[in-house]
């Protein structure tokens, strides 16, 4: 399935604040919210949520990273480069998905006190 990635942007956009919070099994306390259900179910990336889920959600949890993380993925040629930082552009670590089928461009998640959302919806 192919995406418009201004499309997709724009619907994001639109999501402010949240009714409800989700969460998975593998990572029952770190919660998402409707505007990151959408952006998983949409682009059939909950992959996406597992990794932020099981691999950064704990050291924001454990106290090693800031309880605000901004999550930048950068999508070009069918790979994904995950870029972790706190909210002073201070890097965590940089992550590489070799292939990937997400919408090419640049899009930004935050990580606040354990809830994953989008930077409309803070």
């Amino acid at each position: 399935m192919t995406i418009d990635p201004t499309k997709l942007q724009a619907e994001l956009a639109q999501f402010t604040g949240t009714e409800h919070y989700y969460c998975n099994a593998l990572y029952q306390e770190m919660q998402y919210t409707d505007g990151i259900k959408y952006l998983a179910t949409t682009v059939s990336c909950y992959w996406l949520l597992d990794i932020i889920g099981t691999e950064f959600y704990p050291r924001q949890k454990s106290g090693e990273w800031d309880q605000f993380v901004a999550i930048k993925l950068v999508v070009e040629a069918y790979a994904m480069t995950i870029h972790v930082q706190d909210g002073n552009d201070h890097d965590y670590l940089h992550k590489n998905i070799p292939f990937t089928d997400f919408p090419p461009g640049e899009w930004g998640l935050w990580l606040v006190d354990g809830v994953l959302l989008l930077p409309s919806e803070y």
